[in-house]
């Protein structure tokens, strides 16, 4: 109950700041946090631990053809690729890790869908290995 009060106050404060305007934070000189609008986009958003990590993944015939392991974010800051884990034992033994440009994989009747795809085309592409720390 608690919790649930201090969510509210915090929901209210937030409805009384002025809209374009946002307390921050400042460590050093710098800025810290996000304007109102920016956390508008943040809350539409998804989730990558939520929504988009473990993710299961079809092609255009409704077959799965893998699931989505990790998520790869451009030093542009875009999100560029998915790496999606192709077939194996328990989804570890023999799995077959492959990275996807993001514009080829469509969110289509609330499923990830590589239109054209098969796991046989995905396992005979270039297996992805992370770089060395």
């Amino acid at each position: 109950m608690k919790k649930f009060a201090l969510l509210a106050s915090c929901a209210a404060a937030a409805l009384l700041i002025p809209i374009g305007i946002a307390r921050t934070q400042v460590a050093g000189g710098a800025t810290l946090g996000v304007t109102v609008e920016e956390m508008r986009v943040v809350l539409l958003g998804w989730s990558a631990r939520n929504k988009l990590l473990g993710a299961d993944v079809y092609n255009d015939k409704g077959e799965k053809i893998g699931k989505i392991d990790d998520i790869i974010v451009s030093p542009e800051r875009t999100v560029s690729h998915a790496i999606v884990g192709v077939g194996g034992f328990l989804g570890l033994i023999g799995k077959h890790d492959v990275a996807i440009p993001m514009d080829q994989i469509k969110f289509i009747g609330n499923r990830f869908v590589i239109p054209g795809a098969s796991k046989a085309a995905l396992k005979a592409m270039p297996e992805f290995h992370y770089a060395a720390p």
